[in-house]
């Protein structure tokens, strides 16, 4: 059994980098659908300081498309998946992950695989990854619970209140209080993790920031993070390119595309290292890898 904590450096948080094998990203959506060109990006992060590469088939972001778009509700799929969405296909999006996280476990580099599909993630189990991360928190697949228990792999599982997990646009009723939301929920997703036989040891959590959250949504979960960093559970922290960094250069009537966030991001990263976070998800690995090595050194003397 592989734990948290056998993925989890001594004295600095973890940089996730990010290789999007798809078509329909919001930040880099096509750059590498082709395996060659995915390996290679996925080098050149750990060039530039990544720990772990978080490797994904398919897009959840706003308006993302789903092609090849011929599939309604397939077997497997819980209440929680819009019946009239389409969705890449099952067998593409494990075509698209098992080249590359196979020739990635073989280079001696750590994976994550971004699925909400058990059969994705049993499916990069096979090619040697090292972590689950499911951005429905284990709910858009009944049988991910039970994947992520016989795998005896580390999970991320993340806030995300949604009826039908498509993409992350809109903003999902929180009751007035997101964070004691995000909190409620992500205590009923350890405990449906830990009833089908994950080991807590293997658990990480992550809030979801953009995930069906406004801005306000997620400048309080951000200020709450050391309540979060302090509960039982190490905590990832995804804030890379989302909308509500770039609002702070559209506020201000700069350019703003994903890569026009990458400062802002930085500063996202380094503050969530001096708070204690496990892992942060970036795109532009090397300014936050810079950051969180200023935050080591800083606290280190």
């Amino acid at each position: 059994m592989t734990t948290v904590a056998d993925l989890t450096l001594s004295g600095r948080t973890s940089v996730m980098g990010i290789v999007n094998v798809t078509e329909d990203s919001f930040s880099d959506g096509g750059k590498w659908l082709a395996t060659d060109d995915a390996i290679a990006h996925a080098h050149e992060l750990v060039k530039l300081g990544a720990d772990i590469i978080d490797v994904g088939a398919e897009s959840t972001r706003p308006g993302a498309t789903r092609v090849p778009a011929e599939v309604d509700r397939e077997p497997g799929f819980n209440r929680f998946v819009d019946s009239g969405a389409t969705r890449v296909p099952a067998e593409v999006e494990a075509e698209r992950i098992r080249p590359v996280i196979r020739t990635l476990h073989e280079d001696g580099i750590r994976t994550s695989i971004d699925t909400m599909r058990a059969a994705t993630a049993q499916a990069a189990a096979e090619e040697g990854v090292d972590l689950i991360n499911d951005v429905s928190g284990g709910l858009a697949d009944e049988d991910m619970y039970r994947v992520m228990a016989e795998t005896q792999l580390p999970v991320c599982l993340m806030h995300w209140r949604a009826d039908a997990f498509v993409n992350a646009s809109g903003a999902a009723d929180h009751g007035g209080d997101v964070v004691k939301d995000v909190h409620q929920v992500l205590a009923e997703l350890v405990e449906n993790a830990l009833a089908a036989g994950v080991a807590k040891e293997q658990i990480t959590l992550d809030p979801g920031l953009g995930f069906a959250k406004t801005a306000a949504d997620n400048w309080a979960l951000l200020n709450a993070l050391p309540e979060f960093i302090a509960g039982e559970f190490p905590i990832l922290v995804g804030a890379s390119r989302k909308r509500f960094l770039r609002e702070i250069r559209a506020d201000r009537g700069l350019e703003h595309s994903p890569v026009d966030a990458d400062p802002a991001t930085a500063a996202v990263t380094a503050l969530s290292a001096q708070a204690g976070a496990w892992c942060v998800r970036v795109h532009e690995v090397a300014v936050s890898r810079d950051a969180v090595d200023v935050v080591a050194r800083w606290n280190h003397g």
